[in-house]
């Protein structure tokens, strides 16, 4: 009897046709004698359609083809299940996969998808929401916010909104943030939350992240002018600059005085003033590529 796997498709994700990507996974499942269960999410109990299809042919393994966000809610449907997730990257935001060293072919990324060993990574609560990867307050996400009602998509489009979301770039806010280290209260541009190193667009803001270590980094844009930011949002992080704090914690509480755009792996999820924050360890297995071994 064949042995089942789970593909999730976003079609919608990153603006790019899925056809050829699932035709790949089809031919791949039958090379290999898998049995392919294709489901294809519409943005409507997407989550509970996964774990009834899981429940029903309970598959070796769940793929997914679609960006950060579509990771992320297969992640969360199948938080009380034992199953390991491959991705083949397909969004907007693949900052994953990025950080994950997932390489750029679809049949490389098949061969790990289905057959890789994989790493226990982290997630990160923030009120309540699970973050896989990398969220921030401040400038990024209002630029994701710009993003998300614009009408181009891809990395022009994030060009485009990086421009004009520096241009018109609002007063900094003010942050307190407390936690196990010394209290912090500064002006700031933005505060990152991050689980890993680099965005989807392959800018790294988090050097030190790891998935897998029970901790998360705050990473600290206080105000800086608008060259330096300008900057660091297209990959030149300013590691020595004093304007720059990274603090490598547990968990964390950050107050703003003023109401501050947030983002969760690359969605905009409105403003906040009150950040609850804490690691969630070990929460999710995810295919990776196999370590290279050297031969002496």
């Amino acid at each position: 009897m064949k042995k089942n796997i789970m593909l999730v498709v976003n079609p919608i994700s990153g603006a790019v046709d899925k056809s050829e990507l699932i035709d790949a996974a089809t031919v791949f499942a039958d090379k290999e004698n898998l049995n392919l269960v294709i489901y294809n999410t519409s943005g409507i109990s997407d989550s509970e359609n996964i774990k009834v299809l899981y429940d029903t042919y309970i598959p070796k393994r769940i793929i997914v083809a679609g960006g950060d966000g579509t990771i992320k809610m297969v992640a969360e449907a199948m938080e009380t299940h034992d199953v390991i997730i491959g991705i083949l990257p397909a969004g907007s935001a693949n900052g994953l996969a990025v950080d994950l060293n997932l390489p750029s072919t679809i049949e490389e990324n098949l061969e790990i998808a289905f057959h890789n060993d994989f790493m226990e990574i982290d997630m990160i609560s923030i009120n309540g929401k699970k973050s896989i990867h990398l969220s921030d307050l401040g400038v990024n996400a209002e630029m994701i916010k710009n993003y998300e009602s614009g009408s181009i998509r891809g990395k022009w489009g994030y060009a485009l909104q990086t421009l004009s979301t520096l241009i018109d770039l609002d007063d900094p806010f003010i942050a307190t943030i407390t936690g196990d280290f010394p209290t912090i209260e500064c002006e700031a541009r933005m505060i990152v939350i991050a689980n890993s190193q680099k965005y989807g667009t392959g800018v790294s803001i988090n050097p030190n992240g790891i998935m897998d270590d029970g901790k998360f980094e705050l990473v600290i844009l206080k105000n800086m002018d608008l060259l330096v930011l300008g900057k660091i949002i297209t990959g030149n992080m300013p590691l020595d600059n004093n304007d720059v704090e990274i603090i490598s914690t547990d968990k964390a509480f950050v107050i703003t005085n003023i109401p501050v755009s947030f983002q969760i792996d690359g969605e905009y999820c409105g403003t906040e003033t009150k950040l609850n924050i804490e690691i969630l360890p070990k929460q999710m297995k995810v295919a990776i590529p196999n370590p290279i071994t050297e031969i002496i």
